[in-house]
């Protein structure tokens, strides 16, 4: 099973436009097929180092929790974020923007850090077995709604 996943995709809106709708967790819901929606927790209010945030995910009728804790931030460049369940490690989330002319090129990618029993219990509890190849359609997915969320109503 493959331990990595990336998806790219050129959006026609600045790096620093794109990177603060990404930073900003609480719009993931907008876009992501999975996540339905994020807070910052433990008095976090923003994209630094070191803040926290919930996740709230669903796949059909099943329903998760995770806890994100962010490890890079730079402004309109990277945001990368760790999740976990309590204490277990699940994965590692990064988002690099490129300028591109007029726009940016966005690379999404995930790194999966569950020990090998969180896997199993992973895919019983999400209804994921092949979690690689679902994060690859929902992280196309995810872009594609960022894209028309980044260039709507003229925002490029």
């Amino acid at each position: 099973m493959t331990d990595q996943v990336t998806a790219q995709r050129r959006i026609g809106a600045s790096p620093d436009v794109v990177w603060a709708m990404v930073s900003d967790v609480t719009r993931m819901g907008e876009w992501s097929p999975e996540t339905t929606g994020c807070r910052w927790i433990g008095g976090a209010d923003g994209p630094q180092v070191g803040a926290r945030f919930r996740g709230d995910n669903r796949n059909g009728w099943r329903r998760w929790s995770t806890t994100a804790t962010v490890v890079e931030v730079e402004a309109g460049r990277r945001f990368v974020f760790d999740v976990a369940v309590g204490p277990a490690a699940v994965a590692r989330w990064s988002y690099t923007f490129e300028p591109d002319g007029d726009g940016c090129v966005v690379t999404e990618s995930w790194e999966d850090r569950r020990a090998a029993v969180s896997k199993l219990l992973g895919g019983v509890l999400s209804g994921v077995a092949d979690r690689a190849e679902h994060n690859r359609t929902s992280m196309e997915q995810t872009l594609e709604r960022l894209e028309r969320a980044a260039t709507a109503d003229g925002k490029a």
